[in-house]
């Protein structure tokens, strides 16, 4: 069958071409024979979507009206609750786990009739960047078995690019959509904040948590982010992008980066000016340091967040999630609050520059392609880091500023690796990067795209 957008199953379900049950199916037959390798779910929800898609087919063949997302199959990260199935957070201490309420976004998107097949594996209560889950795990890179997807979203993204689902949701408090949608070799975006509802979502920090869509290409996107808050942004495709303002970073986002990463980075600028986007250089020296800003809010919150279970399980955590969440011990309310003060900074100051100066800014998303499993630090020439501190580098900052930032693909390295481009445009300016993804995107990757499918999905 090959992969099918959203609009092109829906379609089909008009014409006859097929039923909510046959894509059903189909979904669940491709897990069955991929997951063993792939590990991107915790729990598959078969008999939960057999179900939904027969009660779909009734409700269409007796003539009532069908939501927005009708018979499209999706997942959700396993921190994201799901009344009735089995919700872990990517732990063992909430193995056990069974919400008796969904989510919002998930009720939301529920009544849109959509089909939730299944909750994805993630990096253990979203806290970290490989998805190298100890109590479920690894999750495998779709274009490599040896690979992380990234994460903590690693789970959605790589299901996402092997086609064991239309579309996923996940949630980003660092760049946890963006880094595995870059990893994968798909579309991810963390909206404005706020814009989607968190409740119902296994807290990391509060300040920063974002629930965003993983999708395979740019027109799935605009369909789910309208169902996801009530608007249309499909106007927004089919739109050039002649005379936007691409702010170019002249600092910090072509530091200690990869250098193939940053030439396919490079590659999708000439395309944007191409296209007649106008590049302006663009000083963005005050960020320097904004990653410390960032792990001071999100280490602080989740320690709170975390505090009853590691009085009583500490030792069931993963040795990272264990770490992570100890050094909020030393973290003083002095330290939170000046981070608090400077992210205030940081939100001023971009806010005008979106107002003033440009409409959207383009960095990398990650400046190193997805690392081997197991593999924890990276090294540009003498200088060494972790893999987490790469991987959060260029994404974190935008947690903070509360923008909507949008990772689409640039391009594979030589090993075969897919990267990103990130795309970041001013609160609540979707719309900007869902025109400048979607342009930039039928200008580049229709081939990428067909290598994905090939390589990812076995089409």
């Amino acid at each position: 069958m090959g992969r099918r957008t959203i609009q092109e199953l829906q379609s089909g379900y008009k014409t006859g071409s097929w039923t909510t049950q046959d894509i059903t199916k189909y979904y669940l037959k491709r897990i069955k024979k991929k997951e063993p390798v792939l590990n991107s779910y915790i729990t598959v929800a078969k008999d939960r979507a057999t179900g939904e898609a027969k009660r779909l087919e009734a409700k269409s063949s007796a003539g009532e009206q069908t939501g927005l997302l009708y018979g499209i199959p999706l997942s959700y990260k396993d921190n994201i609750d799901t009344r009735g199935i089995r919700t872990t957070y990517g732990s063992s201490i909430d193995a056990n786990h069974v919400p008796d309420k969904n989510a919002a976004i998930v009720q939301r998107l529920l009544l849109q009739d959509s089909i939730l097949l299944g909750k994805n594996n993630l990096h253990e209560y979203a806290l970290g960047v490989t998805s190298n889950n100890p109590h479920y795990g690894p999750v495998h890179n779709p274009w490599n078995h040896e690979y992380t997807p990234g994460g903590s979203s690693g789970g959605s993204a790589a299901a996402v690019a092997a086609d064991l689902t239309v579309a996923a949701i996940g949630t980003d408090t660092g760049g946890s959509v963006r880094i595995p949608a870059a990893s994968c070799g798909v579309v991810g975006l963390k909206p404005t904040y706020n814009k989607v509802p968190t409740e119902g979502v296994f807290y990391v920090s509060w300040t920063l948590d974002h629930v965003g869509p993983i999708t395979a290409n740019m027109t799935d996107l605009a369909v789910l982010f309208g169902a996801m808050t009530k608007q249309s942004y499909l106007p927004y495709l089919n739109q050039d992008i002649r005379g936007l303002r691409v702010g170019v970073p002249t600092s910090y986002f072509n530091e200690h980066i990869d250098p193939e990463t940053y030439a396919l980075y490079l590659q999708s600028l000439e395309s944007l000016e191409s296209l007649g986007a106008i590049l302006i250089d663009t000083d963005v020296s005050f960020v320097e340091g904004n990653s410390e800003v960032s792990l001071i809010i999100a280490a602080s919150e989740a320690g709170y967040v975390h505090k009853s279970r590691m009085e009583c399980c500490i030792a069931q955590y993963g040795t990272d999630a264990r770490a992570f969440l100890e050094s909020s011990r030393d973290i003083t309310s002095l330290q939170y609050i000046e981070a608090l003060k400077t992210k205030e900074m940081y939100m001023n100051t971009f806010n005008q520059l979106f107002h003033e100066r440009i409409d959207v800014l383009a960095t990398p998303t990650i400046p190193i392609p997805a690392r081997k499993i197991g593999v924890d630090e990276v090294r540009f020439g003498d200088y060494t880091e972790s893999v987490f501190d790469a991987m959060t580098r260029y994404t974190g900052l935008f947690n903070m500023v509360e923008v909507p930032a949008l990772s689409v693909p640039c391009g594979l390295t030589s090993e075969g690796l897919p990267v990103g481009l990130q795309l970041v445009a001013g609160k609540d300016r979707e719309d900007l990067l869902i025109r400048a993804g979607y342009a930039y995107e039928q200008d580049q990757l229709k081939e990428f795209y067909r290598l994905r499918d090939q390589i990812c999905a076995g089409y």
